[in-house]
């Protein structure tokens, strides 16, 4: 046993906190990250997960009128996101569509005339 070469046994918590490959905590704050799919589907799930929980108050406190309008309230605030991430996606392909028809348009009128 001596000779075998001791070898540094890590656990999956370290090599998970050492592997920054661009996951999805480490990525949160950076430009652009609202149009990643997982926070859309994590955004998603937690609204829809507050309109459960509103909901069944709502059932509980025997068709609380408060909670109603709180349920009205965050069914925009919802809409108004998705709305807004619609936007979003709209002008970032509008402007890759936009920085593509440029690049051409620069190569065409960088070429030098030959007669």
């Amino acid at each position: 046993m001596a000779s075998q070469a001791e070898e540094p046994q890590t656990s999956p918590a370290t090599e998970v906190s050492s592997n920054d490959d661009g996951g999805f905590f480490s990525n949160i704050l950076t430009p652009g990250s609202s149009l990643n799919p997982t926070f859309l589907l994590i955004l998603d799930g937690a609204f829809g997960l507050l309109l459960v929980v509103l909901f069944s108050l709502f059932v509980i406190t025997h068709w609380n009128i408060h909670l109603l309008f709180l349920m009205v309230i965050e069914g925009c605030l919802w809409a108004s996101v998705k709305w807004f991430v619609h936007e979003l996606q709209q002008a970032q392909t509008q402007e890759g569509a936009s920085t593509s028809r440029g690049d051409a348009t620069e190569k065409h009128a960088s070429k030098p005339k030959t007669e």
